[in-house]
């Protein structure tokens, strides 16, 4: 089942609705996944600064003191935003590296990084979900969120969608891969290693690790076509924008729409019931294994 959902706003004057305007395309989805809830959310880059964005179950404990100690770790200013189990950390681009071991030595989970994602998810129904984070005040160029039930493993944080593996990119799925054992051990062979047990880490992984090879974003996603086998949509955000691929058969549903203003994607056709301008737009059903991607 699942429920997906994606926008990109072509004008700059728009952006700060889009966590609005994602949060009520997500919802209208909560029948489709009424466990866990997530959303990624692109907004600019802030110029030498690279974004982590954490999750613990214990934020006061976690969080507690954890500029000054990171800061004193690599040397260079650090700063952290807290919002409810998650936190956005910023550091030097150049710390990266020593920021994403230190995160993993203290045992906090990386939800993703990279200079304009952000990636929050929990536990609940994507309403629910929206109000802790404060989903709607959140603006960005675009963004993809989902609404999950759970088929292939248990209800928890790490299996909600997104998944990021790579910095900056990210991945939602409705469906379900019948490979991703396999195709998971072939990564790990690459030093590519997953923490779930969901297969859309997998995809996630396979996405990422083909664009590391030098792969286009495009190109990565029509080798899903090939390497993973099950029935899939599949919807990748990227600092840039946002693809779409379907696999051959078509067989989980999925709906765009596009205007002067936005392209919108959604599991169902409702989810653009509100979005301004919709009965305007040009809607189509994506075709099946075939790439569709928006850059800004």
């Amino acid at each position: 089942m699942c429920g997906i959902v994606g926008l990109f706003l072509k004008k700059e004057e728009l952006h700060p609705s889009l966590g609005n305007l994602l949060t009520d395309m997500l919802i209208t989805m909560s029948d489709r996944g009424p466990d866990s809830a997530g959303i990624a959310i692109y907004g600019d880059a802030n110029g030498d600064k690279a974004k982590f964005t954490i999750q613990s179950d214990a934020p006061d404990e976690a969080f507690d003191g954890i500029e000054q100690a990171l800061s004193a770790e690599i040397g260079a200013p650090v700063s952290l935003k807290v919002v409810s189990t998650h936190a956005v950390l910023s550091v030097p681009r150049e710390a990266e590296s020593a920021t994403s071991a230190w995160l993993e030595d203290r045992g906090l989970r990386i939800m993703g990084s990279g200079q304009s994602m952000e990636i929050y998810k929990e536990v609940g129904l994507p309403r629910e979900v929206a109000d802790r984070f404060g989903l709607r005040d959140m603006g960005g160029s675009h963004g993809i969120g989902h609404t999950r039930m759970a088929t292939e493993s248990s209800v928890t944080t790490m299996g909600a969608h997104p998944f990021s593996t790579a910095n900056d990119q990210c991945l939602v799925h409705n469906g379900s891969l019948s490979n991703h054992n396999q195709m998971r051990r072939k990564l790990a062979k690459k030093g590519v290693l997953t923490r779930s047990e969901n297969d859309t880490e997998v995809g996630a992984a396979y996405i990422s690790s083909r664009v590391a090879e030098g792969a286009s974003l495009g190109e990565a996603l029509e080798g899903t076509l090939k390497d993973l086998d099950g029935f899939f949509t599949f919807v990748a955000g990227t600092k840039d924008g946002f693809g779409v691929v379907r696999d051959p058969i078509a067989c989980k549903p999925a709906v765009m729409a596009e205007t002067d203003d936005y392209v919108a994607f959604a599991s169902e056709y409702r989810a653009f019931a509100d979005l301004p301008g919709i009965e305007n737009a040009r809607v189509w059903e994506p075709e099946p294994a075939t790439v569709y991607f928006w850059e800004r």
